[in-house]
């Protein structure tokens, strides 16, 4: 008696392409998730789209405005760290504050992977919001630029001031790195006598 019951809407065709087109999917972001520079050039071609798309279509600004505000709040979501020194202050773990104090890495509060996978999304729901013409709503583009662009300088400023205050760097370059055992230079000197 397989076949009575919820199970038969669970085995139904449809429930089982997409079933097998979304395993697919998570596949291949799965593999794609070592390759940081491919994945990001891939990301910069549908950004170019996008923006020969309203550059020639002569519109939906507003799609480009709240495309900007979304991708604004996850860069300070990728710049932040996890656990923000400043809201809790409690006994758990904190970004080091002297040189003395014990390293603790950097945790984003919003990872690399998901931080491209939304902004990669974001990308693409907009440029498919733009063959609509109900999302092309008439505004004065000037104005939600200036807007956007002293937002992003607000926002950037504050959160530059918290890397400052709490001293962390959310990037990699610029930090001391620590390898592996160096061999000392009068052992591999006496191997070739």
């Amino acid at each position: 008696m397989e076949g009575v019951g919820g199970d038969s809407a669970a085995a139904s065709p449809v429930n089982v392409f997409w079933q097998d087109v979304w395993r697919r999917y998570q596949y291949l972001l799965d593999k794609s998730t070592p390759h940081t520079v491919y994945r990001w050039i891939g990301t910069l071609v549908v950004v170019l789209i996008y923006i020969l798309r309203v550059y020639f279509v002569q519109g939906f600004y507003i799609i480009s405005y709240g495309l900007g505000i979304y991708l604004l709040n996850l860069l300070i979501g990728f710049l932040s760290p996890l656990v923000d020194p400043e809201v809790d202050v409690s006994d758990g773990p904190m970004l080091p504050t002297k040189g003395s104090d014990e390293f603790k890495p950097f945790i984003r509060r919003l990872p690399e992977f998901k931080f491209w996978y939304s902004f990669t999304k974001a990308f693409c729901i907009a440029f498919v919001m733009t063959f609509f013409s109900m999302f092309d709503v008439p505004v004065f583009w000037p104005i939600l630029l200036c807007y956007w662009i002293v937002l992003f300088v607000l926002t950037m400023r504050r959160q530059i001031a918290h890397m400052i205050k709490y001293k962390y760097i959310p990037f990699n370059f610029g930090k001391q790195r620590y390898g592996g055992k160096k061999p000392s230079a009068s052992s591999s000197g006496s191997r070739g006598d």
